[in-house]
């Protein structure tokens, strides 16, 4: 009745922690179809699929430049969270602001694991991007238990070597997900005039010092030059705000859209 397509989008939906009811709305299929597939009826593709990660480095099928991306934003945005079978679901949480981000991370995904669906959920002023796989965590082994400020977060000798090649593309990644561009301004007084000027500045937060690490370290790489800035919640804030920098970071990034 149902192609396998439409049986392999249900269980996508399914795996990445919607429940049957909540999936069986979402496609119109009936709850007991969606358990009858979920217990096995349905061959998935996903569990003997070769893994990408061969020999300690990315298989070079996969783009490495969309790797890089497709990390930034994960190290951001995204987590990885175990289902059935051991199959993980990888969800990139996007802003429903910017449309254009979630189109690009979609890509992103779907690149990096050509073989696989991508989904979109849902929930208020927010888009996961979302993708089911056993071999998510051979993509990035950060994933683990807890929030990642709790954890280490130091990159495999394969992923710093991607960064090292495609700094900006890492770079645009994290942006995209924990940083913002935007217009600045201050006063001064010019002649007994108080004047307001306006100047682009970009920001990039996150809990994390191992995050915030690996990003001023590829902002050091591509001669970005940033600064630490004031931040109330704990939170670690990075400022790039003199005039070059800023204008590298807009041939190379620009803001979200």
């Amino acid at each position: 009745m149902y192609d396998l397509a439409t049986r392999q989008r249900a269980l996508d939906l399914h795996a990445s922690g919607l429940t049957f009811s909540q999936v069986s709305r979402a496609t119109g299929i009936s709850r007991f179809a969606i358990r009858e597939w979920a217990s096995g009826a349905v061959p998935s593709p996903r569990m003997t699929a070769e893994c990408p990660i061969r020999d300690n480095r990315l298989d070079p099928s996969r783009p490495s430049a969309d790797y890089a991306y497709l990390l930034g934003l994960y190290l951001g945005d995204g987590c990885i969270s175990e289902g059935r079978r051991q199959v993980h679901a990888l969800r990139i949480a996007c802003c429903d602001t910017w449309p254009g981000l979630i189109d690009e991370c979609e890509r992103a995904v779907s690149t990096v694991m050509p073989h696989n669906k991508v989904n979109r959920v849902q929930a208020p002023g927010c888009t996961s991007v979302v993708s089911t796989s056993k071999h998510w965590p051979c993509l990035f082994p950060q994933h683990g238990p807890g929030p990642k400020h709790l954890r280490q977060i130091a990159l495999a000798p394969w992923q710093q070597e991607i960064v090292d090649a495609h700094p900006w593309e890492f770079l645009r990644g994290l942006i995209h997900s924990d940083g913002c561009r935007i217009t600045n301004w201050t006063t001064r007084t010019v002649d007994g005039v108080k004047k307001r000027y306006e100047y682009p500045r970009y920001f990039f937060t996150n809990t994390s010092t191992d995050i915030v690490g690996l990003f001023t370290a590829a902002l050091d790489a591509v001669g970005v030059q940033w600064k630490h800035a004031s931040r109330s919640n704990g939170g670690f804030n990075i400022s790039i705000a003199r005039k070059d920098s800023v204008a590298l970071m807009d041939a190379h990034i620009g803001p979200k859209y």
